[in-house]
Formats: structure tokens, C-alpha cells, sequence
């Protein structure tokens, strides 16, 4: 039962974590320090059965992220080769 409980606040905590800050898988994994697909895995299978009503609010999130995506991979390489030619 305590395991279950750790797990549960982990994943509220990176739930509160993406909605404050309107984060990014990527910067929600950095930040907890864990993997990508560990924390996904919490945010998509765990989180629906501990807050629903989070879950609605982060899967908004990340779903406005996905599809903005392929703004910031643009902004990223024009930075990236920005950078090279200087």
C-alpha cells in the first residue's frame, strides 16, 4: 500500500507540474528527472483512475503541445543553424 501511495503522488506531482506550467513531456521528464515514456505512462494509464479532472487538464495540454510541435521544432533548427553560421 505505501509503494501505491509514493506512485500516486509522483504522478499528481507531474500532473500539477504540466498544467502549471503548460509543460511538455520533455520538460516535465526533465524536470522529475525521469524517463519520457515512464512519465507519459503515468500521465496516460495512471493519472484517469487517481484525478480525473486533472487528467482532462493535462490530456489538454499536451494534446494543444502536439500540435503546436511543429512550430517549436522549426523555431529549435532555425536557432540551431542560427548559431553555427555566427
Amino acid at each position: 500500500m505505501r509503494k501505491y501511495n509514493r506512485i500516486k503522488q509522483r504522478v499528481l506531482n507531474e500532473a500539477k507540474y504540466i498544467v502549471k506550467n503548460k509543460a511538455t513531456i520533455r520538460e516535465a521528464a526533465d524536470h522529475f528527472k525521469v524517463s519520457k515514456s515512464n512519465l507519459h505512462s503515468d500521465i496516460t494509464d495512471r493519472l484517469e483512475s487517481i484525478d480525473i479532472i486533472l487528467y482532462f487538464a493535462v490530456k489538454d495540454i499536451l494534446h494543444h503541445n502536439k500540435m503546436m510541435g511543429h512550430l517549436r521544432g522549426g523555431e529549435a533548427t532555425r536557432k540551431k543553424y542560427s548559431i553555427t553560421k555566427a
